[in-house]
């Protein structure tokens, strides 16, 4: 039981926990306040998932389900905040539709991995785009006319597209690092 109630993996699920928080503030009308409560219910989510990898590293406490949950609690929460930031027109649905396409195949290829008895945590190009999506998704959210910052959303845009270029690269990279374990279960 000690490999799986650890700080980081606690942290990983309150990002899961958060999410349906999320999706309720999504949901209703998005006024000031509601928008600002979104904002912070999200950056508490995003900031669990530093925090949860520098625990884990610290106290030595990675465990290998950590690394499998960690990355899909990050990809839940960011797919969330996509899909739901779509109608409200700050997130083009094609943008969207390529980073969950490009998540579910990076899923799919670690849950083939784990199959091999290979757990792959995740690269540090997948951690940089994260971010970026982070910021970029943080800075859509973020209720305009609250501060001064001129096209705060257009810089959310820029960021998630430059995040978007990152997972497609970061991709084609954790296919190529990879591509032992393919070889393999083709020859068997």
């Amino acid at each position: 039981m000690d490999q799986v109630v650890t700080l980081p993996n606690i942290l990983t699920g309150l990002r899961f926990a958060l999410v349906p928080v999320l999706m309720v503030l999504f949901s209703v009308e998005q006024t000031v306040a509601i928008g600002l409560g979104t904002f912070f219910v999200f950056t508490f989510a995003a900031l669990t998932d530093l925090v949860d990898g520098y625990f884990a590293r610290k106290y030595q406490s990675e465990t290998v389900l950590g690394q499998l949950m960690d990355p899909l609690a990050d990809k839940v929460l960011v797919t969330t905040a996509l899909i739901m930031l779509i109608p409200m027109d700050r997130v083009p649905a094609w943008v969207c539709l390529l980073i969950v396409c490009r998540e579910i195949i990076i899923t799919g290829l670690r849950g083939l991995a784990a199959s091999t008895g290979v757990v792959v945590p995740a690269g540090f190009m997948g951690k940089i785009k994260s971010n970026f999506q982070y910021f970029g998704i943080g800075f859509l959210i973020f209720p305009l006319g609250i501060l001064p910052i001129p096209y705060l959303h257009q810089i959310g845009q820029i960021l998630l597209y430059i995040s978007l270029v990152m997972a497609i690269w970061s991709g084609i990279d954790y296919f190529y690092n990879l591509r032992h374990i393919f070889q393999e279960t083709v020859k068997s």
